[in-house]
């Protein structure tokens, strides 16, 4: 038990301090504003105020979990350890930066909040985030903090021991679009034949008649390939399927077809599953379009849906998170870039959403992914060894801190085909990795 010392105990302190004690480092925390309690207390206490008091850790804090408002922050990096840090503290504490403040600064996703320039996809952008300004996207950050003031208790406190961090990985795979030729009608088929024509594209269309004429597999259809890969650790897996209706960027099948939902109960009988909240959903702010693509896959089921992942990533903080909380999803899986691999919360550990504009922590569990195929190949045009290497560093750096690595990758890019030719290996060597990292 580490005991906590504040003269205010705000929703924002009791957020972070449990975030960092209770999920990142596996302890309890006692918060006190008795002075008294504080003092005689000889268990391992930190004291987070502006007065020092005797020989406890000493943190002075940053005003920012003390205040109830959304209010712009003056953010002036500086280096200590060798890594970026900001939210400066005063002289005496044990650490030159408030590390509550700052990981509250970036787990809250506080950035995000107000008016800010978005991408092409109505995003925030990450060229915009504070950890990519400071070239600190590809570390977690406040995993690493939380390392840091581990080792200061433990060096004042020998005999106290914190339990050990294990590594875990989770493979997710999202299927927008359950098969490229297959089960697509006539009408579907035909018209998407005639379009591949008509823009040049004879390799599509060659394809398209090698399909037709059962010379060959349908390139989507991986999930065989999948299976045989997933063997033995299809407790580590999670599939997101989209479930909303056809639009300019959700193509997916009816979700009435009868193989499509065949498909569907047969992942669900394998592996954990959720929905794919379609990119029309993430548009919709009054959150009806999550609950009716969640019906729709409970009714196909029969099982009710814990988990999300939004399509294209669209996320509006804080109403998307709200109508999912609105929508019964315990878990979300959205929290990363499609432009850049990392750490888009500085954390590879699940955090419960804190919704800054009600001042309020929710009971939906944010999980951070930290890489993507289509970030790999679309948007870094990274040969497969240059993804390896990419995967490989951000699997050590949650490795070194005990976190979760949570990969992204979809049905369509794992069939070695035209530009994803060579992209199976790197898919392989992950999952290798990290079942036999997590097993060991």
């Amino acid at each position: 038990m580490i005991l906590f010392f504040t003269d205010r105990i705000t929703p924002r302190v009791e957020y972070i301090t449990y975030l960092i004690f209770d999920e990142i480092l596996k302890v309890k925390v006692n918060l006190t504003k008795d002075i008294e309690e504080f003092t005689r207390s000889n268990q391992p206490k930190i004291n987070y105020s502006d007065t020092k008091i005797g020989d406890e850790i000493y943190l002075k804090p940053h005003s920012l979990l003390f205040e109830d408002k959304i209010s712009r922050q003056i953010i002036n990096p500086f280096l200590y350890k060798n890594e970026t840090v900001f939210f400066e503290s005063g002289p005496d504490s044990v650490f030159p930066f408030d590390i509550f403040a700052a990981s509250f600064y970036l787990v809250t996703r506080y950035e995000e909040y107000g008016t800010y320039e978005k991408d092409m996809y109505g995003r925030f952008r990450s060229t915009d985030s504070i950890l990519s300004l400071t070239g600190q996207f590809k570390k977690p950050v406040v995993n690493i903090w939380a390392g840091w003031l581990a080792n200061e208790i433990t060096k004042k406190w020998p005999s106290f021991s914190f339990p050990e961090q294990k590594f875990r990985f989770i493979s997710t795979i999202d299927i927008d679009n359950a098969w490229a030729y297959k089960n697509k009608g006539f009408w579907r088929f035909s018209g998407a034949l005639l379009k591949s024509f008509f823009k040049g594209k004879p390799n599509e269309v060659r394809n398209r008649i090698a399909f037709l004429f059962r010379s060959k597999k349908d390139p989507y259809d991986t999930y065989n390939y999948l299976d045989s890969v997933f063997k033995g650790n299809e407790d580590k897996v999670i599939f997101f399927l989209l479930l909303g209706d056809y639009g300019k960027f959700d193509k997916n099948i009816s979700w009435k077809n009868r193989a499509f939902q065949q498909l569907i109960r047969l992942i669900a009988s394998r592996y954990k599953t959720g929905i794919h909240p379609s990119y029309a959903a993430g548009e919709d702010l009054t959150g009806k379009l999550i609950k009716k693509e969640k019906y729709r896959f409970e009714k196909i089921t029969g099982n009710p849906v814990e988990f999300s992942r939004m399509h294209y990533l669209k996320t509006e903080i804080p109403s998307t998170y709200r109508n999912l909380v609105n929508a019964g999803i315990q878990m979300d899986f959205t929290m990363g870039f499609a432009s850049q691999n990392g750490f888009r919360a500085g954390i590879c550990t699940a955090f419960r959403f804190y919704d800054l504009e009600n001042e309020q922590c929710t009971n939906l569990q944010i999980v951070p992914f930290q890489v993507m195929d289509g970030t790999l190949m679309n948007y870094l045009n990274y040969t497969p060894d240059e993804a390896e290497k990419e995967i490989s560093d951000l699997m050590i750096e949650v490795k070194k801190v005990g976190g979760t690595f949570v990969s992204l990758w979809h049905n369509d890019t794992v069939n070695d085909q035209a530009e994803w030719h060579g992209y199976r290996k790197v898919f392989e060597k992950m999952c290798e990795t990290g079942f036999r990292w997590t097993n060991e």
